[in-house]
């Protein structure tokens, strides 16, 4: 069989995570090629064009000329979450495929309408989750299907980072508008994602409490929250989100014959390490660092390649907000809030 030709994309946002991890995993990528760069500064854009070997550049106002390229086959929306929704309707509008950044949008409604022009065009919707081919998650994944933990009974889960103030880092990350809201949507999201990937199911409601010990900052988006998912048949999870402590994360599973932790779980750029007991039995499993993001452009290439659904698509990106929705309830009005799944 002939090997693909590699799916031309165009990032669009390039800011640090997009310079740093994006533009970089074109470089190990064997099914991606990096055609396009767009960006609010023309000159940003032309000289990351230069360093990563982008054939063309383009500003946000030139976004029909972009989408008008014909290398351009698909786009990797990499801007505040805010403008999800605005430039994925327009890539789809223009027969572009799309893989959009976590969180796939700032409420349910965005989610649905970038899901229904992209079916109207007929391309492929993918959200920007990498723990679906990180080798550490597929392993602990594997764990829990194979039975190895038993019943599953409780999970706990944290990510946390430093965000300083507006004068020290980009104002979108406070501003709700932008951003959506603030430690949840940035990175509480993929506790909220990563835990219904494990397990399989569907929470059917949440408690969650926030709280801020620097008001100044935090004053309009959640500094730190943390919130409880109960599922189907007795499991419950537990997950905090900062933006004010140490970068780090985990998560550990816990069930009736044994439980697993990976740690740390969510960064990119760290070694990971695998562990935990079944039955008697200690295990332990290092995983070095790799570039997660090269896996990430080849698995959305491969879908579009062979016209195939990608996973995780754009129905679990509009559920992982409905979850954050339920939790930004909860914690507004002191309550369990019910987490209805749209479909």
């Amino acid at each position: 069989m002939a090997a693909f030709k590699p799916v031309g994309y165009a990032v669009i946002g390039l800011g640090g995570f997009a310079q740093g991890a994006i533009l970089p995993g074109f470089r190990h990528s064997k099914k991606a090629k990096l055609v396009a760069l767009v960006s609010g500064d023309r000159s940003k854009a032309k000289r990351l064009a230069t360093k990563f070997h982008a054939e063309a550049f383009y500003t946000y106002e030139e976004l029909p000329a972009c989408f008008s390229n014909p290398q351009v086959e698909a786009v990797y929306i990499a801007t505040n979450n805010g403008s999800h929704a605005r430039y994925a309707v327009q890539a789809a509008n223009a027969a572009k495929h799309v893989l959009c950044e976590k969180p796939m949008a700032t409420s349910v409604e965005e989610c649905r309408q970038m899901l229904e022009a992209c079916r109207a065009s007929d391309v492929r919707l993918m959200i920007a989750y990498r723990k679906y081919f990180e080798p550490a998650s597929l392993e602990l994944k594997k764990l829990i299907t194979s039975g190895r933990l038993g019943r599953l009974k409780y999970i706990h889960s944290a990510f946390g980072i430093v965000v300083r103030g507006r004068g020290k880092a980009g104002a979108w990350h406070l501003d709700p508008k932008l951003s959506g809201g603030g430690a949840l949507p940035d990175v509480g999201v993929y506790c909220v994602n990563t835990i219904r990937w494990l397990v399989g199911e569907e929470p059917l409601e949440v408690s969650a409490y926030q709280w801020t010990t620097d008001p100044e900052t935090f004053s309009k988006v959640d500094e730190n929250i943390a919130f409880r998912l109960n599922f189907p048949h007795g499991l419950v999870a537990q997950a905090t989100a900062s933006f004010s402590a140490a970068q780090s994360s985990f998560l550990q599973v816990h069930g009736e014959k044994g439980w697993a932790a990976l740690n740390p779980a969510y960064q990119y750029d760290e070694e990971r390490c695998l562990f935990g007991k079944t039955g008697e039995r200690w295990f332990e499993k290092k995983f070095k660092v790799i570039d997660e993001l090269s896996l990430e452009l080849d698995a959305f290439a491969d879908s579009i390649h062979r016209n195939r659904e990608p996973e995780p698509n754009g129905v679990q990106g509009m559920r992982d907000v409905a979850v954050m929705e339920a939790i930004y309830q909860s914690a507004r009005e002191g309550r369990t809030a019910p987490i209805t799944m749209p479909e």
